[in-house]
C-alpha cells in the first residue's frame, strides 16, 4: 500500500471538492438567503486541509494497485462526507448538529435520500440546493468524475473506476481510454440532467424547483426541496417525467452511451437487463394498480397515477413519494420493499443488487437444476448470447 501517494491523491481530490461549494455561494446571494458564508468558511477548511495533504507528498509518483483503490475510494466517500458535512453545520440558526449534518452529508452523496431534517420548505435555498447537488455529484459518483481529472494531474485511473463502478463486470470500458469513458458517462449525466429539468419547467416547476428535484431525478436519490416530496406539486404531468426520467436513469449508461453514438433505440430492447426490468416493473405495477382499485383505496386513474409512480420510485431506489404506500392493503409495501433491493441495472446511478445479479442468480440455480438431472452435462451460464465466465457467476 502506497500511504503518501494515498494522501497525496486524497489532498488533490479535496481540492477538487471545495470547488463545488461554489454554486451555493452564488444562489445564496441570487436569493439573499443570507448563508454565504458558510460555503465560504465550508471551501477554506477544505482547501486547507487538501493542502496540508498534498503539499508533503506531492512529488510521490506510482501507478495504483486494485487494493490502492479500494482504500482511495473508501476513504474518498468517508473523507467527503465529513467536510461535505460543513456548510450544514455552518449556516444560523437553523445550523444542524454534527451528527445530524453528518448524516445528511452521507445519505446525499450515496444517493440514499434518508433525511433527517424536518421543515425542508423553509431552509435557505442556498442549502437546498447544497443537498440537491450533493446527490447528483454522487449519483454518478464522484471517483468517476475524478477518474476523468486525475490523469491530467499524473494520478491513473484505472484502479479507481474498478472500485467505483457496480456490476460483476468491472474492465468493460466505452471507450479505449479510461479517461475518455468517465468523461463519456458525465456527458450523458449531464444531458439528462438538463433534459430533465427543462421538462419539470415545461410541466409547471419553477427554475429552481426543476433544477433541484432534476439532480435528485437523475442522481435516483430522492432529495426534495419539500417536505411533501413530488407530491407537493400534485401534478400528473411531473409525476409522470419523473416516472420516465427515473426509469432512464435505472437504465445501464452504456446503453445510454450506445444510444447516443449509434442513433437507435433498438439495443435497449435487445438488452436482457433492460428487458428484464422493464417486465419486472410493469408485473409489479399491474399487481399494484388493481390491488389498489379491487380494495377500494383509488379508482383506477388515481390508482394507476399514484401506483405507477411508487412502484418505480420505490423498485429504483429513488424514495420520491407521492401517497404513503406503507398504509396501503395487504403484502404491497412487503412487495415494493423486496423491489427495492433489486434495484436498477449495473452501471446505472440506482441502488440494490443491481439487476444482472438478479439474473444470474436465476440462471445460476436453474443450472445447477439441470445438473441435477444432467451431472455430466457442461451448461453454460449466458446473459443474452454472452456466456458469463464461471468465476463472476459464482462471485
Amino acid at each position: 500500500m502506497s500511504l503518501r501517494v494515498i494522501l497525496r491523491i486524497l489532498g488533490l481530490l479535496l481540492m477538487l471538492f471545495s470547488l463545488t461549494m461554489m454554486p451555493p455561494v452564488l444562489i445564496s446571494l441570487w436569493f439573499h438567503d443570507g448563508v454565504w458564508d458558510a460555503f465560504i468558511s465550508g471551501i477554506a477548511i477544505t482547501v486547507l486541509t487538501g493542502l496540508l495533504l498534498y503539499l508533503p507528498n506531492r512529488h510521490e509518483r506510482k501507478e495504483l494497485r486494485i487494493r490502492d483503490g479500494f482504500i482511495i475510494a473508501a476513504m474518498f466517500w468517508t473523507v467527503l462526507a465529513l467536510f461535505g458535512s460543513l456548510p450544514l453545520m455552518l449556516f444560523g440558526e437553523q445550523a444542524l448538529s454534527l451528527t445530524d449534518a453528518v448524516f445528511e452529508s452521507f445519505s446525499g452523496l450515496t444517493t440514499t435520500g434518508a433525511t433527517v431534517i424536518t421543515g425542508i420548505d423553509f431552509l435557505p435555498e442556498s442549502v437546498l440546493y447544497y443537498r440537491q447537488q450533493l446527490q447528483w455529484l454522487g449519483g454518478m459518483g464522484i471517483v468517476v468524475l475524478a477518474v476523468a481529472i486525475l490523469p491530467t494531474l499524473g494520478v491513473g485511473g484505472m484502479a479507481l473506476y474498478r472500485t467505483e463502478i457496480p456490476g460483476p463486470l468491472k474492465d468493460s470500458k466505452l471507450t479505449p481510454r479510461i479517461t475518455e469513458t468517465a468523461k463519456a458517462l458525465w456527458y450523458i449525466y449531464a444531458t439528462l440532467t438538463l433534459t430533465c429539468m427543462l421538462a419539470y419547467m415545461a410541466a409547471g416547476m419553477n427554475w429552481f424547483d426543476a433544477l433541484g428535484h432534476s439532480f435528485s431525478t437523475v442522481a435516483i436519490g430522492g432529495f426534495s426541496t419539500y417536505d411533501a416530496s413530488i407530491g407537493y406539486f400534485d401534478s400528473a404531468a411531473i409525476e409522470l417525467i419523473c416516472v420516465a426520467f427515473m426509469l432512464i436513469s435505472a437504465f445501464s449508461y452504456s446503453l445510454h452511451f450506445v444510444a447516443w453514438r449509434e442513433k437507435t433505440l433498438l439495443h435497449y430492447f435487445q438488452d436482457p437487463e433492460a428487458r428484464f426490468l422493464l417486465l419486472f416493473l410493469l408485473g409489479l405495477t399491474v399487481i399494484t394498480v388493481l390491488s389498489l382499485w379491487l380494495t377500494g383505496l383509488y379508482g383506477i386513474e388515481l390508482g394507476l397515477r399514484h401506483g405507477l409512480f411508487e412502484v418505480v420510485s420505490v423498485a429504483t431506489t429513488a424514495g420520491f413519494a407521492v401517497a404513503d404506500f406503507s398504509a396501503w392493503p395487504g403484502a404491497l409495501p412487503f412487495l415494493l420493499f423486496m423491489a427495492a433491493f433489486v434495484g436498477g441495472c449495473s452501471g446505472s446511478t440506482g441502488g440494490g443488487m443491481k439487476v444482472i445479479r438478479i439474473i444470474l442468480i436465476l440462471k445460476q440455480g436453474m443450472r445447477e437444476v439441470m445438473r441435477l438431472i444432467h451431472p455430466n452435462a457442461v451448461i453454460a451460464v449466458k446473459v443474452g448470447k454472452v456466456s458469463v465466465p464461471d468465476s463472476i457467476a459464482q462471485a
